[in-house]
């Protein structure tokens, strides 16, 4: 009876976990891209290219989702079987609340286990891809979409203004302004003119201009007046992809333990790098925690006809402390170190204590039938 029982739950949390991990990672995944539409507005980017770039993504998302995945669905699960009265049943036959749990830690361990792959190969890899497809999209000016009538901004502080754009891409009547100029900022004014992607970069080919410069000391303006004229739009950003500076998420475990040798690594963000390792290897820990915290509000504790919702609310309360306990104490760890250890032992805290309630809880079999028994049952009994 109890191997039925432990297939049927399994069962259900399976079903009911991947379903709730479907319905947040498409939430996410939505209000994630509502900031990417800029990308397909200004800078041209392809719908493929945009659902890619979505998509790398959503590892980020599932080691967020799955232990909040887990823990609903274990609390909707288990409470669903106690007003069912099916653990009314299962606990007089004499299986105790471990026996029960069971289901509950099968499950935990696995989501476990694909939260470390996750974590440790998964998420760096992607994430990594994401950004360098990102830098890549940022350094393709040629791909803005310059609006007519408008000064647009394409990055780095330069400004550009275009009064009409034919339908072969050239624009006319064109101003570029560049505050960032040596020695001094200055104007591009052209007749006509285009954006191209060059061998070094993106650039703006002006035809029949002016260039304008205000002398700092003097403060006389010159003019140098051209025929055609390239300004290299990407002059001041980093170009070479090797040189782009990677972040936490990037790196994989090992980097981020011996980021105190890392030549590369901000001091500043020294802090954060430390944390993030340390994440990857408490994070998964809470699937597990979540769900037996659930689980031993559900399971211990004198049984009510009336149901497990207060119960239910309660658990649900002290995981989303967890949650928001394990976010907090991660952003102090970063600016101090020494309060590192913490992050173990909130992670652990919940499992242990939680197999604890289990293995010590009294079993419902022991009570008094007329705690456990229906009314119509007990008067049954009676008769």
């Amino acid at each position: 009876m109890p191997g039925a029982f432990d297939r049927q739950v399994l069962k259900q949390l399976l079903i009911g976990m991947m379903l709730v991990t479907t319905i947040l990672t498409g939430v996410l995944w939505l209000t994630q891209s509502l900031r990417f539409v800029d990308w397909i507005v200004n800078r041209g980017l392809d719908v493929g290219a945009f659902f890619t770039l979505i998509a790398m993504l959503i590892p980020n998302f599932l080691v967020v989702i799955l232990p909040v995945a887990v823990a609903v669905t274990v609390l909707f699960v288990y409470n669903r079987l106690s007003n069912d009265r099916e653990l009314v049943v299962m606990q007089a036959a004499g299986v105790s609340p471990i026996g029960l749990s069971r289901p509950v830690m099968i499950v935990g361990l696995f989501v476990m286990a694909v939260s470390y792959g996750l974590y440790f190969t998964v998420l760096p890899a992607s994430y990594t891809a994401f950004k360098e497809m990102q830098w890549l999209a940022r350094q393709d000016y040629s791909r803005i979409l310059i609006e007519e009538g408008q000064f647009t901004d394409v990055g780095d502080g330069v400004t550009i203004y275009v009064r009409d754009r034919d339908r072969d891409g050239t624009l006319r009547g064109i101003v570029v302004h560049d505050p960032g100029g040596d020695p001094a900022p200055y104007t591009l004014i052209a007749e006509r003119g285009s954006l191209v992607q060059g061998a070094d970069g993106s650039q703006v080919i002006l035809v029949n201009g002016s260039r304008q410069e205000v002398n700092k000391n003097s403060r006389y303006l010159s003019v140098l007046y051209f025929e055609r004229y390239t300004h290299d739009l990407a002059e001041n950003a980093v170009t070479d992809r090797a040189t782009r500076y990677r972040d936490a998420r990037e790196r994989s475990l090992l980097e981020l333990l011996d980021a105190d040798d890392d030549l590369t690594v901000s001091p500043q963000d020294l802090g954060k790098f430390k944390v993030e390792a340390h994440r990857r290897l408490t994070g998964p820990l809470t699937v597990l925690g979540y769900a037996l915290v659930g689980t031993a509000f559900l399971l211990t504790g004198p049984f009510v006809r009336s149901g497990q919702t207060r119960r239910t609310v309660i658990a649900a309360a002290i995981i989303l402390a967890l949650a928001l306990g394990a976010l907090g104490l991660e952003n102090l760890a970063a600016r101090h170190l020494v309060l590192v250890p913490l992050m173990y032992v909130l992670a652990l805290t919940p499992i242990v204590v939680s197999l604890w309630a289990l293995a010590s809880g009294p079993r419902l079999a022991d009570r008094p039938a007329h705690q456990h028994l229906r009314p119509a049952a007990a008067a049954g009994a009676r008769t």
